[in-house]
């Protein structure tokens, strides 16, 4: 009860201060974005036929002749009343626009943390339980390419290799257009943005993993597991695999903003029509309400990772809660 009655305070706790963390969040992308040079209306002031009266009723008409407090104070009022302004585009609700988009970023997101998890996690026990061997090696110099090589590049190198020159995955897409529905042609379509995007977690979370083994593999109680004659396997899954577990969930967490924000480079490389490409867009039409609420949506996601990965490491070691009473 005791146990319970610390996790619910830790998690209060974490919860009450997400809210004036999340209000600097906003106050920061409101003013950096309607304070950037350009704006709605430059896309207009490159016809010479676009007069200053014409820019001022645009801008009238938009609200962006009010002052830049007053914006916010507008923008932050409809967001908590759950209206997020409309696209500058086409007139469109933004939360229409922006959940319209969201499944494909999901799919892609979930698909790339999921490989991440599944391949990284052998990969680093592989090398760490190998310490001399040869492949040990080439794992290594594998993941620090991974981690080093930028996600477009890859992503380039890519459709290059098996696209262009083996012709085993298509170049881009999320499905073949024209095509009736299958589901082996969305998964081909998959595949090849989801390991892209999988590439950088998936070796900082092998190298991770494996220097986490190889220091639990050291302690004295693991020594004395051996001792008592139990098979290697079970001394490495069942006893130091499991203290590692901290890592991994702290990485976990703190991985779903850099998963979005990966997916931005992921998605205009592979015409992938999700989130990530719609920033883009709408950077180039400066389409400010949907650029803040994709901001926001990814402020909200590095903010519920780092919370999730404090309440996961919370509940996995009793001693941060109990840290967390004083």
């Amino acid at each position: 009860m005791v146990g319970r009655a610390l996790m619910r305070r830790f998690v209060v706790r974490r919860l009450l201060g997400l809210v004036p963390l999340l209000f600097g969040i906003s106050v920061v992308i409101f003013s950096l974005i309607h304070t950037a040079p350009g704006g709605p209306t430059a896309v207009y002031a490159l016809s010479p036929d676009f007069t200053p009266q014409q820019q001022a009723e645009i801008e009238r008409s938009l609200g962006l002749d009010r002052p830049l407090p007053v914006q916010y104070l507008v923008w932050v009022s409809g967001m908590l009343a759950g209206s997020w302004g409309h696209s500058y585009k086409d007139g469109r609700d933004v939360r229409d626009v922006v959940l319209e988009r969201m499944p494909a970023t999901l799919t892609l997101m979930g698909t790339a943390y999921a490989l991440s998890l599944m391949i990284a996690v052998p990969i680093g026990v592989f090398t760490a339980t190998r310490p001399r061997s040869a492949a040990r090696y080439v794992v290594n110099v594998l993941t620090l390419l991974g981690i080093s090589v930028p996600t477009f590049w890859t992503g380039l190198l890519a459709i290059m290799i098996f696209s262009a020159k083996l012709g085993w995955m298509p170049s881009g897409g999320m499905y073949t257009i024209g095509a009736p529905f299958s589901l082996l042609d969305r998964l081909r379509h998959l595949v090849m943005p989801a390991l892209v995007l999988a590439a950088v977690n998936l070796a900082m979370w092998a190298r991770y993993v494996h220097s986490s083994l190889i220091e639990v593999l050291q302690e004295d109680y693991v020594r004395t597991a051996r001792a008592k004659g139990l098979a290697e396997r079970v001394v490495i899954f069942r006893h130091a695999l499991r203290n590692t577990l901290l890592v991994v969930v702290t990485l976990l967490g703190l991985s779903l903003p850099g998963l979005f924000s990966g997916a931005l480079v992921t998605e205009a490389i592979f015409s992938w029509a999700g989130n990530g490409r719609l920033i883009i867009e709408s950077l180039l039409g400066r389409n400010y309400p949907v650029l803040i609420a994709n901001f926001m949506i990814l402020a909200v996601l590095a903010v519920l990772g780092n919370l999730a990965a404090d309440i996961a490491y919370a509940f996995v070691d009793p001693r941060i809660r109990v840290g967390a009473r004083s």
